[in-house]
Order: C-alpha cells, then structure tokens, then sequence
C-alpha cells in the first residue's frame, strides 16, 4: 500500500487540494512505520510546493 500511495501521490501533484485528499486518504490507510516512511517521502520529493499541507496532514495523525 505504501508504493501505491507514492504513485498516487506522484499522479496528483498538480493540484494543491488533490493533493491534500489523496495524502489524508493513504495515512488512514498505511500502518504507523509506513506512516512515517510516507512523510519522509513525501518532505523529500514535494517539500518545494507541499511542506504545509504534508505538516498539517501529519500533524492530525500523531494527536
């Protein structure tokens, strides 16, 4: 499921609010390990255009 929502991710990184959806979708659906790999990806691939987003997203989860 993590390889899945990095291809997703990469597919929909053209629209901010896409985005935002498809990475909300993936956290609920990954285990807390693949959470975390997933923000690691996800800083180092769209760190530039995403950084707040990826931080708010992350953020909800680890409350």
């Amino acid at each position: 499921m993590f390889e899945y929502s990095k291809e997703i991710l990469t597919k929909v990184s053209f629209d901010r609010e896409l985005f935002r959806k498809e990475l909300m979708k993936a956290i609920k659906w990954l285990t807390a390990d693949e959470r975390k790999l997933l923000m690691i990806w996800c800083l180092a691939t769209f760190q530039d255009r995403y950084s707040t987003i990826i931080m708010q997203a992350f953020k909800q989860v680890v409350r």
